[in-house]
């Protein structure tokens, strides 16, 4: 079939003025030889493509939208030009690129824009109920630490809910504010989901036997400057691991030694039994069989490393100092 060329320019003005659906019309109606641009010969019908014609938006849901029937040999840019549309602005309407083939029969949305369907409103949610407080009676062996981790909170918010610092001592009994936003079913969700918190240079096994001097530091009423010295001796015994090896019969986190009656191998592997051991005094495991920090006259007004000493009757003595600061900030962060 012929293809109709494009209206003059004047022409085309005209039918701007009208209804796009009739400008169409007119425009691909009227014929002239004078045209400004020649439309692109227009391709075998036996070339056009088989596959199926691309779905467009439906109708319905468009509002002052004219259309267009595409014809044999009709171009995008031919059907734009006649009705005085830009080319990007048809395609875009249609789902149409630079590369797609239009077909005869395929209907072209040619003006308008697409009805914007209303979001149906959702039904206003019911105030939620305001959370009840969350308390925590502090039991023998608690951290502020293990009270936060254990409410899916953090140290500094529980500190700060109370009233207290870092170098804060908590006791049996004492009763803390758990933050809002915690409850009591969170405990085991969080505490399975969040990463176990390690204190600075160390690993999550290294921290774990922190938390563990710490908090039997803490049991025994140690002050914070004894439980710096636990955990300064086991850094410096074991890595702050539980060995099963050492220098000549020495094992575990404080490398005590069986043959020196601080407990059977198995007694001394007990990590809690051996920290409980290295602090002694009077609930020592292994009674006055041994001589623990607490154990030691006047050991609160030692250096830190020859507090150590006097208990560890180390080889190497002024080993023990390295450890004071970076001790002083594991119990910070996991005290």
């Amino acid at each position: 079939m012929r293809r109709l060329p494009f209206p003059p320019p004047a022409t085309r003005r005209v039918a701007a003025a009208w209804p796009a659906a009739v400008a169409g019309t007119i425009a691909l109606s009227l014929a002239g030889e004078g045209a400004a641009h020649a439309a692109p010969p227009a391709p075998p019908l036996s070339a056009l493509p088989t596959t199926p014609v691309k779905a467009l938006p439906a109708l319905a849901a468009t509002t002052g939208m004219s259309t267009y029937t595409v014809q044999p040999g009709d171009t995008v840019w031919a059907i734009a030009r006649a009705n005085g549309l830009d080319v990007a602005a048809v395609q875009a309407a249609n789902g149409l690129t630079a590369d797609s083939v239009i077909q005869p029969g395929q209907v072209l949305l040619l003006g308008g824009t697409p009805a914007a369907t209303a979001p149906t409103a959702p039904a206003p949610a019911a105030p939620a109920p305001a959370p009840a407080p969350v308390t925590h009676e502090v039991q023998p062996g608690d951290t502020v630490s293990a009270i936060a981790s254990a409410h899916g909170v953090s140290l500094d918010a529980v500190l700060s809910a109370n009233g207290l610092t870092r170098g804060s001592i908590i006791y049996p009994g004492d009763v803390l504010q758990i933050p809002s936003g915690s409850s009591a079913a969170a405990p085991a969700a969080a505490a399975s989901e969040a990463a176990p918190l390690t204190a600075p240079g160390l690993d999550v096994e290294q921290s774990d036997n922190a938390r563990l001097i710490i908090r039997i530091g803490r049991e025994l009423g140690v002050s914070d400057h004894g439980i710096r010295i636990a955990l300064g001796t086991a850094m410096q015994e074991s890595w702050l691991r539980n060995i099963d090896w050492g220098d000549r019969d020495s094992l575990g986190l404080f490398q005590q030694r069986p043959s020196m009656g601080w407990g059977t191998p198995e007694q001394i592997l007990d990590r809690e039994r051996s920290t409980r051991v290295f602090y002694g005094g009077p609930s020592d495991p292994n009674g006055w069989q041994t001589r623990g920090l607490l154990d030691i006259p006047g050991w609160e007004q030692m250096p830190y490393a020859d507090a150590a000493q006097a208990v560890q009757i180390s080889a190497y003595p002024d080993r023990y100092a390295q450890w004071e600061q970076p001790a002083t900030t594991w119990l910070e962060v996991l005290g």
